[in-house]
């Protein structure tokens, strides 16, 4: 299957409804496994919901002991794209209501899936990376540890 969404397509289905299951490595993400996620397309009008629930686990390096580990992903999603240029002069992205924006396609007829998913990969990576509870964080690795 495709990782790019045809509006058209969508458009063109029973109900304005696509069921993907995306499960590959993405580019600019060190994941240790194809990333898994289970999403609904749907057409809305003037707009395009995707949501769904995406897992996997990618390696980051931890902020303190800076040592490798793995991080498990599985969060959920639901964003919004709107069809046709919603206001010009406003951006790309639009606030409705407290954390939901509606994201402009600019009059682009696809949405790219890979990244879609790149983006909440990385929205879903905390702030501060760390390996664990029982992380070192006032040991710094030996020359013989980092080489």
């Amino acid at each position: 299957m495709s990782n790019i969404i045809s509006i058209e397509e969508l458009e063109n289905t029973k109900d304005k409804y696509m069921h993907i299951q995306f499960h590959d490595f993405i580019e600019g993400l060190d994941l240790v496994e194809p990333l898994d996620a289970d999403l609904e397309v749907k057409s809305l009008g003037d707009f395009v919901e995707i949501s769904g629930n995406v897992k996997g686990i990618v390696k980051l390096v931890c902020d303190f002991c800076l040592k490798e580990f793995d991080y498990k992903l599985d969060f959920s999603i639901s964003e919004m794209f709107a069809k046709t240029s919603l206001l010009e002069g406003y951006g790309q992205e639009l606030e409705l209501k407290g954390d939901q924006f509606v994201t402009d396609l600019c009059g682009e007829d696809k949405i790219d899936i890979c990244d879609l998913l790149y983006q909440s990969v990385i929205l879903n990576i905390p702030n501060q990376k760390v390996c664990g509870i029982n992380c070192n964080r006032g040991e710094f690795p030996t020359e013989d540890e980092v080489a």
